[in-house]
This record gives structure tokens, C-alpha cells and sequence, in this order.
């Protein structure tokens, strides 16, 4: 598969570079209006210093760009629930959208010269910015069908056009640790910026890496199932017998093991169960399925 990338982007109107936006406008002044020209988000609030660094750099810069890019500015004060939406875990937080679709970002101040490359790479290169979506997005379901080969491919060719797509170097990272390349999954793991380093792919690639070079022994299933027999609420054992069957790709199995702990003693060894369960859920990926089953579930349990 080869995929090319466009450099063409339509100009914003000058007089709408920079604006204050929220929840409900969120779909026009974002979404919507990505459509047109990439839309950069910054997540901030009034008493983080970092965003006063960086806030005023940020517009500057978007000026300076001439319409290529607009700036969206959102107060998590003030939209806690579109932060959440957003998986905002610190702030400052930016995210860049191109055709109603993130593709890129990073937490944290940069540097101004940084913040130029940022935006000269997304405003020079909409219609591209899209087309590397769309590319990682194939990769990804690539990825998801076990095609390691062509989705290997994919997150090359990507990276060639963004070395530092966080999406793309994160799904690389899974085609290598899914084939047994774990070394060169450290290594391209280790090309993430730092800025980048919390992105929940990234996070899932490195959680998949870690359970991929600590492989559990096997060898006591039979004694753990048979201390569950005698003793459901062996909670150790389930727990160990979850680690077990997760590393044997029984995921839904493994989870029911812990669901079971934490239906029963939620806080017991200082809820080690669930927060084992959301181990899982990182090296799973956010956007597994069984990911989003299992959040569900969890979710039902602990607010019940």
C-alpha cells in the first residue's frame, strides 16, 4: 500500500483565528469548522501557570500563520464534562482537529519555536493532516484484524510524513510487540516526544510492551483454579489466575476474575483488582472492545 498526503489547506477568515468557546459550541467552533481549516484546541484554566506560558505563544503564533489554522480556547473550569470527553488528564492540553477529527496534539508548554513546527506542519499540510488520519485509522484496523504486515506498513509510511505522529509510532510499537520485535518496539516507543508521552495510544502500546516482556508462568493454573473451587473468594488467587489467562489472550476471562473481587471487597489489598483491571485496559487499547465492555462493566460495579 502506498499512500500520498496533500498540502493544501483552506484559509480561515483572519477576523476568527482566535475565540473562547464550550460545551455547546463545541460542535461548530471545533468539529464543524475543522472542516474548512484545522481547528487547534487549547484546554487551560485560569490558575495553570504553564497555560499562562503557553496561551499567549499559542495565539501569537496562530496569528502569525496568516489563517492556515484557528485556535479554540476552552476552560476546563468551565467544561469539565468536554474535558473529560476529551481525556484531558493536565493541563495545558492541546489538540489539533482536521475534517471534525483529532490528529494531533500535546500536553504541557513548548517552546515557541516548537509551537511554530506544530502548526507549520498542521497548517501547511490540512488536507494532509486528514489523509494521515486516515491512514492511521487503516492501520489501526489493520492492527485490530492481526494484518501486522500491512499495518506495520501503514504506520511507516505515516511516520515518513510525521515522524512524531504519536498514533502512528504507537501503532508501530504494537505491530512489533505483537510479532515478537520487542526490542524494536522499546525503540520506537522511545521516539515519542515527551509532550507526547500521554497519549492513550502511546500508553497502550507501552502498557502491551510491558506485559509482553514479563510473561507470566502458566504453570500454576490448575493449583489456582483449584483454590477458587475450594474458596471463591480467594482473592489472590483470582487475581493471580487473571494475569495468567489474560497473558493467554483469555481477556474476558480474566476480567471476570477481577470484576469478581471488585463486586466483592472492592478496596481489598488496596484495590489491587481494579487497579489491575485498568492495566489491562491500557495494554488492551482504549478502543478495544472489550476495552470499552469492560469499563462498562467496571463502571456498573462500582456504582451500583
Amino acid at each position: 500500500m502506498e499512500l500520498t498526503f496533500g498540502t493544501s489547506a483552506e484559509k480561515a477568515p483572519a477576523a476568527d483565528l482566535v475565540k473562547d468557546s464550550d460545551t455547546k459550541r463545541f460542535m461548530q467552533d471545533v468539529i464543524e469548522a475543522s472542516r474548512k481549516v484545522p481547528v487547534i484546541v487549547d484546554f487551560w484554566a485560569p490558575w495553570c501557570g504553564p497555560c499562562k506560558q503557553l496561551g499567549p505563544m499559542l495565539e501569537k503564533v496562530v496569528k502569525q500563520a496568516g489563517g492556515k489554522v484557528r485556535l479554540v480556547k476552552i476552560n476546563v473550569d468551565e467544561n469539565q464534562q468536554l474535558a473529560a470527553q476529551m481525556r484531558v488528564q493536565s493541563i495545558p492540553a492541546v489538540f489539533a482537529f482536521v475534517n471534525g477529527q483529532p490528529v494531533d496534539g500535546f500536553m504541557g508548554a513548548l517552546p515557541e519555536s516548537q509551537l511554530k513546527q506544530f502548526i507549520d506542519r498542521l497548517g501547511g499540510q490540512g488536507s494532509a493532516a486528514e489523509e494521515i488520519g486516515a491512514a492511521v485509522a487503516a492501520g489501526n484496523e489493520a492492527l485490530g484484524q492481526q494484518d501486522f504486515q500491512t499495518a506495520a506498513q501503514i504506520f511507516y509510511q505515516v511516520l515518513q510524513a510525521d515522524r512524531e505522529h504519536a498514533g502512528a509510532l504507537a501503532g508501530l510499537a504494537r505491530c512489533q510487540t505483537e510479532t515478537g520485535d520487542l526490542n524494536g518496539a522499546q525503540a520506537t516507543l522511545a521516539l515519542v516526544p515527551p509532550a507526547k508521552a500521554s497519549d492513550p495510544e502511546v500508553v497502550s502500546a507501552k502498557a502491551a510492551l510491558d506485559l509482553a516482556l514479563n510473561p507470566v508462568d502458566q504453570s500454576h493454573t490448575v493449583a489456582l483454579v483449584s483454590a477458587i473451587d475450594r474458596n471463591p473468594d480467594d482473592f489472590q488467587a483470582r487475581l493471580d489466575l487473571a494475569v495468567i489467562l489474560n497473558g493467554a489472550g483469555e481477556r474476558e476471562a480474566a476480567m471476570d476474575q477481577l470484576l469478581h473481587i471488585v463486586r466483592r471487597k472492592r478496596d481489598w489489598n488496596e484495590d489491587a483488582a481494579r487497579k489491575q483491571l485498568v492495566k489491562f485496559f491500557e495494554a488492551w487499547g482504549p478502543k478495544d472492545p472489550m476495552t470499552v465492555l469492560g469499563r462498562r462493566k467496571l463502571s456498573s460495579v462500582l456504582f451500583s
